[in-house]
């Protein structure tokens, strides 16, 4: 199996954060964005954003910008299905999504969620830690994009129920800590610090 695309989700609201693209919110000195994709990069074959509403704004990053398909900010999964369909149109097997507001996730991601897979016909499998599942964190198989495309538009939102319904793996994960993603002001500020 070649090497996953990669697919940053930042199609939310941000509603905690006041609206607006948390993505682009400056850590070190840079949009938030950047330093994602800088981690991302190395470890996939292709990457995309998955982004709603004018894609200019993303411009400056060189990544094709994939809307959700589904109306009404349906969720994480509406933007792993737009990054399915994207891979589907570049010929890739599966993607890797990646939180867009979440800048210190490991940097063997990928690997890990390749290694929790083997010998699946339709490698599906979320990082998970101590906490528990993180399920924008996740590899996701081209193969299933049209049962998820009926899920979600049956009205399934909850990421665990529909990758528990494939036999979705684990990829485990000791440090917490490095999903540790920005929703508010203060989240902002202990990312700062911790850089």
């Amino acid at each position: 199996m070649r090497q996953p695309a990669g697919v940053i989700l930042a199609g939310g609201l941000a509603t905690r954060m006041g609206g607006g693209d948390k993505c682009l919110l400056p850590l070190g000195g840079a949009p938030m964005l950047a330093g994602i994709i800088a981690r991302l990069a190395p470890q996939v074959s292709d990457m995309a954003l998955n982004a709603n509403g004018d894609a200019v704004r993303f411009a400056g990053f060189g990544l094709p910008v994939v809307a959700d398909s589904i109306e009404g900010f349906a969720g994480p999964l509406a933007g792993v299905l737009a990054g399915l369909d994207w891979a589907a149109g570049q010929g890739h097997e599966s993607i890797v999504t990646a939180a867009g507001d979440t800048p210190f996730f490991p940097q063997d991601l990928v690997a890990r969620l390749l290694t929790a897979t083997e010998g699946m016909d339709h490698p599906l499998a979320l990082a998970a830690t101590p906490d528990g599942r993180q399920p924008t964190f996740g590899l996701w198989p081209v193969a299933l994009r049209h049962d998820l495309r009926a899920a979600l538009t049956g009205g399934l939102r909850k990421v665990v129920i529909w990758t528990d319904t494939h036999g979705g793996q684990m990829a485990e994960f000791a440090d917490a800590g490095a999903f540790f993603n920005i929703n508010t002001p203060e989240d902002l500020a202990t990312a700062e610090a911790n850089l």
